[in-house]
């Protein structure tokens, strides 16, 4: 039996490796390169040598599209409650504190106003880190409040969306944020305000069909899993095995439910385009 026993610890890791900060090299999910945390942030977070994009949060998203120091955030300290007293492997409080305090977010979007290019822009971003970027009561509030603040002040509408879909830990109450944030949605396009959806990777579930489809024009970031079931609960579904590359962005562009698939790195510029043609 001793061969089934450990007699020496191989990673101690209350004693960091000293010629490998925490946080200095990061290692590419595509391809297995080693990228440098300096390098990779003046990439825009992509792998120069595969294009794989790495999955980045809100603050990233406002940085990358906005000009500097023009964001001002919006409803920053609206919180979840609890209305079910939902527990699964944790109490959902526990939950929701957990990731305050991990991502610095109140909740799973961050919501503002900014310029692109010096056009003034109401936008929202989503955060996959907090609760799997899932859309629950003060999500659906919060984009239907940035709608609103585009609908009033003249605005074009720019969202971010990054998510695992509705908030099971809120039940009947994250799914009717989809009639909310659509209705506002409806609101914009008969004022005749362009709203732009940007998906990057995952958009999947309850998002997908409240509002991250539903832009006048909507974009991707490459290899993005776009989609509304996932491919895994799809194939046990229909019992067949799923063509390659399936719910990716470069699948939902050649089958026309995306419009373009846009490099991180070019998304502002794109952007910026977008809105002069549709909005100046």
């Amino acid at each position: 039996m001793a061969w089934f026993r450990r007699t020496k610890a191989s990673v101690q890791p209350d004693q960091p490796r000293k010629d490998a900060p925490d946080g200095m090299w990061t290692k590419c999910d595509g391809c297995g390169e080693i990228i440098h945390r300096k390098q990779l942030e003046q990439q825009f977070y992509t792998c120069i040598k595969c294009n794989y994009h790495f999955r980045i949060g809100s603050r990233e998203y406002v940085n990358i599209l906005l000009d500097e120091n023009s964001f001002r955030e919006l409803d920053r300290k609206m919180r979840s409650t609890d209305p079910l007293e939902f527990t699964d492997t944790k109490h959902y409080k526990d939950r929701i504190k957990e990731s305050m305090r991990r991502t610095e977010l109140s909740d799973a979007v961050r919501t503002g106003t900014g310029k692109i290019n010096k056009m003034p822009v109401a936008i929202g971003a989503m955060d996959f880190g907090f609760i799997g970027g899932s859309m629950g009561s003060v999500v659906g509030e919060k984009i239907a409040r940035i709608a609103n603040k585009a609908l009033r002040s003249k605005l074009p509408l720019v969202i971010v969306s990054s998510s695992g879909g509705a908030r099971m830990m809120e039940g009947a109450l994250s799914l009717m944020q989809l009639a909310k944030t659509s209705a506002k949605l409806a609101q914009l396009s008969d004022a005749g305000i362009p709203f732009v959806s940007v998906m990057t990777d995952p958009t999947t579930g309850g998002v997908t069909a409240s509002y991250a489809m539903l832009g006048d024009v909507n974009l991707a970031e490459p290899g993005a899993l776009i989609g509304f079931a996932g491919p895994r609960v799809i194939k046990q579904t229909i019992g067949k095995d799923l063509p390659e590359g399936f719910q990716r962005s470069e699948f939902q562009l050649e089958h026309g439910f995306i419009d373009m698939v846009v490099h991180r790195k070019d998304l502002k510029e794109t952007i910026s385009n977008l809105l002069k043609m549709m909005w100046e």
